[in-house]
């Protein structure tokens, strides 16, 4: 009898939900392609580990590792081969760790996002701290002020419950 490995994907599918919020496509007129998605769901999701690393929890290796294997498996869906696969994971990994390092960039309590960052990685919004930018951090800080709020064994959870402008 061959059993496999039961994946839990409710961080994938809670941040995957996050990141096709219309308010991102609609109002910040971001592109909806599957990098915009994924860029969007490791902002989300450093936030999260920081979180966690502030209120000195260890974030669960297997919900990180299930993570990963959802967005493998995506890839693979999209028609993606081994190799390919392989290869583009390893990349998102290093673009999961460069958002991570660099999102935050006030060390007191008071939560911030690099401008460089998002400019990196969301292109349309590279204008002179233009409007579109400035909803984009607010979008982030919300996000950031809803979840540390939230018990940490609860966070994942209650991410749906976000609204943007609401908390």
């Amino acid at each position: 009898m061959i059993f496999k490995k039961k994946h839990d994907n409710q961080l994938y599918y809670k941040l995957l939900s996050l990141s096709r919020n219309i308010f991102f496509y609609k109002k910040l007129n971001l592109p909806d392609t599957f990098e915009t998605r994924i860029y969007l769901m490791f902002f989300h999701f450093s936030i999260i580990l920081i979180i966690f690393k502030k209120k000195n929890v260890n974030f669960d290796q297997n919900s990180y590792d299930n993570l990963f294997h959802s967005i493998e498996n995506n890839l693979r869906e999209l028609g993606l081969g081994d190799v390919s696969v392989n290869k583009k994971m390893k990349e998102l990994n290093k673009i999961l760790y460069d958002i991570l390092l660099k999102i935050e960039i006030n060390e007191t309590s008071k939560f911030e996002i690099n401008q460089k960052l998002i400019f990196k990685y969301f292109e349309d919004l590279n204008q002179k701290i233009g409007k579109k930018h400035t909803e984009f951090e607010l979008y982030f800080k919300d996000f950031y002020n809803f979840c540390f709020e939230l018990p940490i064994d609860n966070m994942i959870r209650e991410l749906n419950n976000f609204n943007y402008g609401s908390s």
